[in-house]
């Protein structure tokens, strides 16, 4: 396999195809069926557990992207009330389902929570650009993640696949030994 491909898509192995069961089972390093099934089903397992992780990474990307273009977009309406001496009227969520009006004046300022107890004062425009930047980064993440899941999900079908063809292999050679 092509290690330009095994980057591409996040170190997930590639599985192989096995579509000569006989001459795949002949290799020195397959002794018998049992053997190559547990290695084919704890590379499965492998997949399974990449999945979960990519799957969990992806519900957390697609519950921060919402939430940072929204912060950008208050920035953005900061930034194209700069010049007004007006104060802005202006709700905000204090919890799930909780809300609650403000008067906000003109500033230069803004606070940012970043997370972790961590917050931190920035100009409005330094605060959109690190805005932009990550929505950038968590929109890019969030397609490699999807295009890992896929290239995952076509190597868990292989790996089913595979186990199929090199158990109904042993099937049948069980069942040639056993005819007179």
């Amino acid at each position: 396999m092509a290690v330009e491909e095994q980057k591409a898509h996040g170190g997930i192995p590639q599985m192989r195809f096995v579509e000569d069961v006989d001459a795949y089972m002949k290799e020195p390093e397959h002794e018998n069926a049992e053997k190559v099934l547990r290695k084919l089903d704890e590379q499965y397992q492998k997949y399974k557990f990449m999945e979960f992780n990519l799957q969990q990474k992806k519900n957390r990307l697609k519950g921060q992207i919402p939430e940072i273009k929204t912060t950008l977009d208050i920035i953005q309406h900061m930034q194209s009330r700069k010049g007004s001496s007006e104060p802005m009227e202006t709700s905000f969520m204090m919890s799930d389902n909780l809300y609650a009006k403000a008067t906000v004046p003109p500033t230069e300022k803004v606070c940012l929570w970043l997370g972790a107890n961590v917050m931190l004062e920035y100009t409005v425009d330094d605060a959109a650009a690190l805005l932009s930047k990550n929505h950038s980064a968590a929109t890019a993440s969030m397609s490699q993640v999807e295009k890992d899941l896929e290239f995952l999900r076509n190597q868990l079908t292989t790996t089913e696949v595979n186990m199929a063809r090199v158990f109904n292999w042993d099937v049948r050679r069980r069942q040639a030994a056993k005819l007179p």
